[in-house]
């Protein structure tokens, strides 16, 4: 067994569209990167990764490659997948902790982990996703950014 854990921030801005577990949730401002900035999808591959001593999102998807500017998400999940099953091994669960300010996540949780389930095989009884605010206090709390932690447990298979 191995497990990892992952932090991601981004900077919140108007005109970008907000990503956060695969799904675009309607609000005023979006993440700000080089992909589509999806914060929890990204903490998610760096706690993978981190867990088999891979490196980082940054050193398979450099924000200096032009194949990555723009890119969905779900597809750097299932090619930070594709380097787990290749070293032998398969999620146990995930768990993490979106932190953010606004908006509620809460409705939109059932079809990220739906989307997070499909990409990963596994179940949604076997992904948690948390949300808190930072009672308005630093960047989250002034609506300038958002965080997401994930921890993973791997198991070896083969």
């Amino acid at each position: 067994m191995r497990i990892g854990s992952g932090i991601d921030f981004h900077q919140l801005v108007e005109g970008r569209d907000l990503w956060i577990g695969g799904i675009k949730i309607p609000h005023h401002k979006g993440a700000l990167g080089h992909s589509d900035a999806d914060v929890l999808l990204h903490a998610i591959c760096d706690a993978l990764l981190g867990a088999l001593s891979l490196g980082d999102i940054g050193v398979h998807f450099p924000d200096t490659s032009g194949e990555f500017k723009n890119i969905d998400s779900k597809i750097l999940l299932s090619r930070t997948m594709a380097l787990i099953k290749a070293e032998g091994y398969a999620i146990i669960n995930i768990d993490s902790t979106l932190c953010l300010q606004a908006p509620k996540i809460k409705p939109y949780v059932a079809e990220m982990q739906q989307v997070i389930a499909e990409i990963c095989g596994i179940t949604i009884k076997d992904i948690s996703i948390k949300a808190t605010t930072t009672e308005q206090m630093g960047f989250v709390g002034r609506e300038e950014g958002l965080v997401a932690y994930a921890t993973v447990l791997l198991e070896k298979i083969k």
